[in-house]
């Protein structure tokens, strides 16, 4: 039976707008969910109750909204295997990532229920007598909270969770072909206790939601803007808050590299390079785009990558295999417009490319050798299970290659030698470098995030994420009895530089 959800405002469903239905991408026949999507003034409206939910939030102490994170962990854990066949079930990510990435909103709530007792000012001293100057971190307000669904559940908690605890009020707009693994995320967050309103799921396209933004920018009631997605609907997005005097949190897209020095273990960059560029049919905003390998060793490597490929199991994500189908039919469509610009200089290997015979959106996976720096399947990312290949000479070569595209999120190089591991990490302008481990893979604790095309350098995961969902107050406190004036009421001890022993 499919399922019938709706957004969730305030604690109630919205039941009416546009409907639309999420299926199994690899029985696209089967529906998964049934949804119908906001319009605009409903998405804006969410906003409003949320900053009104968000004022006796805010006063929760924080070490009590950290035991409502540590609640969501552990409701996320019992839930472990149910959510991660949702997963599986909706965007056709094989069950064992898909557990991975269940485990991961876990350590992100492990990390973040310590942190309702850190959240840290500091007390400075004063250059005048009888005054003490303190800063506090203080919430932004309500959050809009924009994902994708590559990551349906992973990705989100990096938001949900530090924003929450932080003391804000959110509102999340997932994306539709996701909407059941999100709709039960919801679910589990609210059943942590948290207050109708503080957190609020609103199902709605891309239009209708940068409509709503717009009037809640325009209205006053968001004060932070997180997104993940594509450069370039990143981008409307920047400019949208821009012209609010906003900074956003941008995670977008990468065209990730990965080099492969002469000294390389090529068991090992094989390995990772498979991983990378074809886990999740290649389809994270970490996937490996170009191998950048050295000539000495390019033969050697391209043979063994081929026959790692050709090894490699496409399938049924619900069995054991490196990837299951795309998405969702838009990204399929997306796909193939990539395949064309396959140019004739290009090798393509280790065979076919294109659909897969059979029901499920399942593609060929494909390594294009010989790219060149001016093609487009260098230059731009490309979704799916496509990687391309070319060849260096010097690291520094190897080093412009990988920043010509002009994104920057994650980077790896395989090396046994510390001079080219730290001469790479000096100069790739990737947010994120991998030392003989490949461009996918983020720990909880570590900051994420990219630069140039992947987005304006704000950072996720870690302490890191704390400066998206707080503002730094300062206080001067002064007991003097006086007025006294910074730069100008200050006791001047006089030196006598002119001294020499």
């Amino acid at each position: 039976m499919t399922r019938q959800i709706a957004s969730v405002i305030g604690g109630k469903n919205e039941p009416t707008g546009s409907p639309y239905t999420s299926t199994n991408p690899a029985r696209p026949s089967e529906a998964v969910a049934a949804v119908p999507l906001a319009d605009a003034p409903t998405f804006a409206r969410a906003c409003r109750d949320a900053a009104e939910a968000q004022k006796e939030w805010s006063r929760v102490p924080a070490p009590v909204r950290g035991r409502v994170i540590a609640s969501v962990g552990r409701l996320v854990e019992a839930n472990t295997e149910a959510l991660a066949r949702l997963v599986t079930e909706e965007i056709g990510k094989p069950y064992a990532e898909a557990l991975g990435e269940v485990r991961e909103i876990v350590d992100t709530c492990d990390f973040f229920l310590g942190e309702g007792r850190r959240l840290y000012g500091q007390t400075v001293p004063s250059e005048m007598p009888d005054k003490n100057l303190f800063t506090f971190r203080v919430p932004v307000g309500v959050a809009a909270v924009i994902t994708a669904g590559n990551f349906p559940v992973a990705v989100p908690s990096w938001y949900l969770v530090p924003a929450l605890l932080c003391g804000n009020a959110v509102v999340w707009k997932p994306a539709e072909y996701a909407a059941a693994s999100a709709h039960a995320l919801y679910r589990l967050f609210a059943a942590a206790g948290l207050p109708d309103g503080v957190l609020n799921i609103v199902f709605a396209d891309g239009a209708a939601t940068y409509e709503g933004l717009e009037l809640a920018l325009s209205e006053g009631t968001v004060q932070k803007v997180g997104f993940t997605g594509s450069s370039a609907v990143g981008r409307s997005v920047g400019e949208l808050c821009g012209r609010h005097l906003q900074s956003p949190c941008l995670e977008l897209g990468g065209k990730n590299p990965m080099v492969v020095m002469p000294d390389a273990e090529l068991d090992l960059a094989v390995e990772g390079a498979l991983f990378s560029g074809f886990g999740t049919a290649g389809q994270r905003c970490t996937s490996l785009g170009t191998v950048i390998v050295h000539r000495d060793v390019h033969d050697a490597f391209v043979r063994a990558y081929v026959q790692a490929v050709q090894a490699a199991k496409i399938g049924d994500p619900n069995g054991d295999v490196l990837y299951g189908p795309l998405l969702d039919r838009k990204f399929a469509e997306r796909y193939e417009e990539y395949l064309t610009w396959i140019e004739p200089h290009h090798t393509v290997l280790p065979g076919p490319t294109g659909r897969m015979e059979g029901e499920g959106l399942y593609y060929h996976p494909v390594i294009v050798d010989g790219v060149r720096p001016d093609d487009r399947l260098f230059l731009e990312e490309t979704f799916g299970p496509i990687v391309g290949v070319t060849t260096f000479d010097t690291i520094d070569e190897a080093i412009a290659l990988a920043n010509r595209p002009g994104y920057g999120l994650s980077s790896s190089i395989y090396t046994t030698d510390p001079k080219a591991a730290f001469r790479f990490r000096e100069g790739v302008s990737a947010g994120m470098v991998s030392v003989n481990n490949s461009t996918s893979g983020a720990e909880a604790h570590l900051p994420f995030g990219g630069n140039g095309k992947s987005g304006n350098g704000s950072r996720q995961s870690g302490v890191w994420v704390l400066d998206q969902f707080t503002r730094w107050q300062a206080m001067n406190w002064d007991y003097s009895g006086r007025l006294q004036k910074a730069q100008m009421d200050v006791a001047d001890i006089t030196p006598d530089l002119a001294f020499r022993l």
